[in-house]
């Protein structure tokens, strides 16, 4: 792949729309550590570099920089925010801590033509972006050219056509920039000269290529968790190898109602995929008794289930492979040199880590996809949309849906109850516009009067948030008669619940879904 755009990550939260970006633009693209740019700079032949932004200064001693080599290769570059201002540094310009802050909306106005702007502004335009810096540009190095200017930043713009470098102190890859992914695409496409035909199709032919180079006539064993990303993988793998393929279902009594016959039916009876079906409920729940703290939770259910995992893949007689569902953002935090808290925060996702013992090596083959991508490449692999569309579903299940300790009867009230509010979102239309929605058994009891009896039962707490990929959400705003039909029904038809309450919390980058 010849035609692809690198992006130099200096810990915006932000970064990975960048990718995003450009990958709407039909453009290929992955997102590197600065400090880690020079040793893939090589291997990665990029048509164009995008600096991403940051949280640190520029004007402080110490703080991140891109390779120097990046400028003098020849190719287009493009900073952003962050980036604009270290390209200006390292190049010979100056960079200032300013008294006017701008953070939000802003307006810039264009002052001079440039190929960044090409179809999208002209001069004499004032167009509305998102800012987010506290330092700006004062002095530009030779060859560049001041193109647009905001009332914070008199260099919000800046660019050196002759190099093809640009410089925004501003976000065009978030929303809140109206004309800020046209901008994107004008700099991969026109400026890096990218044919934008990076398509799903070309990335299943691809990985399938790959994945028969990797393998050979080697066997691959791959667990199934019944969610999206484990199932794409399965059906990608099984495309490519067959009858090499073995999917280990291990059911720990923690699946969504009816779930457990779906993924059986779909892999064994429609895919005719090699399937190994182990019901442990009795297992896990028997483990999980008298545990309420989250995070033990997630680690016993890590362990036991590799420790299942691995008993039955000794069963089918050992493998060479092990398949995962990695994705791009799980593989971007991990080599994220601002380091912080994601471990913790994604452990319901990697809850137990692969053993040693196991003595298999990986086949990851969407490591590279965003979750919108993976649902995408499930279509094209012919998956119905009706599963390729469900909303995430984590590995330890309802565990991190029921705070405090889990009984199977808390299991149980929690799986009708989800059963019921998936079923109402159905009925109205909604499931497709909203990107996850699920029902939580809080660790409360209230007391209730139904009927002629007082009752003193649980509560259950309702969650929809609307999201592109996970990374930030929003509640969803349902009215109020659909939260009225849905808890009405609830209380009526699951026993054990009295009073039902809906979560209007939203969702910053990073942060878990309920505990």
């Amino acid at each position: 792949m010849k035609d692809k755009i690198l992006i130099l990550d200096f810990g915006s939260q932000v970064t990975q729309l960048i990718a995003r970006r450009v990958r709407e633009a039909g453009v290929y693209c992955e997102i590197v550590p600065f400090n880690k740019a020079t040793e893939v700079l090589g291997s990665f032949n990029p048509a164009g570099i995008i600096l991403g932004g940051g949280p640190a200064s520029v004007t402080h001693e110490d703080t991140p920089r891109a390779p120097d080599r990046i400028y003098t290769m020849g190719i287009p570059i493009l900073g952003i925010c962050y980036g604009q201002q270290t390209m200006v540094s390292q190049l010979g310009g100056s960079v200032t801590a300013s008294d006017h802050q701008e953070f939000g909306r802003a307006f810039v106005d264009v002052k001079q033509s440039c190929a960044l702007f090409e179809g999208v502004w002209s001069v004499g335009d004032r167009e509305q972006v998102w800012m987010s810096h506290g330092d700006h540009v004062d002095r530009l190095p030779g060859g560049f050219k001041v193109v647009a200017t905001s009332e914070g930043a008199p260099f919000a713009v800046v660019a050196n056509d002759e190099k093809r470098f640009y410089g925004v102190q501003f976000h065009p890859e978030v929303m809140h920039t109206p004309h800020g992914a046209q901008l994107i695409q004008n700099f991969v496409k026109n400026i890096c000269g990218c044919p934008g035909d990076w398509t799903m199709a070309s990335f299943r032919d691809t990985k399938i290529k790959e994945i028969r180079e990797q393998v050979g006539d080697g066997k691959i064993i791959c667990g199934l968790s019944g969610g999206v990303d484990s199932s794409v993988v399965a059906v990608l793998i099984h495309e490519a190898i067959g009858d090499q393929l073995t999917c280990v279902y291990v059911d720990h009594g923690l699946m969504r109602q009816g779930e457990s016959d779906q993924v059986v039916n779909l892999f064994r009876e429609h895919y005719n995929i090699n399937l190994v079906h182990r019901d442990a409920s009795d297992l896990f729940l028997g483990a999980l008794a008298g545990i309420s703290d989250p995070e033990t939770k997630r680690k016993t259910i890590g362990k036991l289930f590799i420790d299942v995992f691995e008993e039955e893949a000794r069963a089918v007689g050992g493998a060479d492979f092990l398949a995962q569902g990695t994705l791009y953002p799980d593989v971007i935090e991990s080599v994220s040199f601002i380091g912080g808290p994601s471990v913790t925060i994604k452990s319901h996702h990697n809850v137990g880590g692969l053993p040693e013992r196991m003595n298999m090596d990986l086949v990851e083959p969407l490591r590279e996809l965003f979750k919108d991508e993976v649902r995408e490449l499930g279509r094209e692999l012919g998956l119905h949309d009706d599963f390729v569309g469900r909303h995430p579903f984590p590995g330890p299940g309802l565990a991190i849906r029921i705070p405090g300790e889990i009984t199977r009867e808390k299991a149980d009230i929690l799986r009708k109850a989800d059963a019921i509010y998936l079923e109402e979102i159905r009925n109205a239309g909604l499931y497709d516009t909203i990107w996850q929605a699920f029902a939580v058994l809080l660790p409360v009891k209230t007391v209730g009067v139904m009927g002629d009896a007082r009752t003193y039962d649980h509560v259950c707490a309702l969650r929809a948030v609307t999201s592109t990929d996970g990374m930030t959400a929003d509640y969803y705003p349902f009215p109020h008669d659909f939260l009225g039909r849905t808890a009405t029904r609830i209380i009526n038809e699951v026993r054990g619940i009295n009073r039902v309450v809906y979560d209007i919390t939203s969702k910053p980058p990073g942060t878990i879904e309920w505990e």
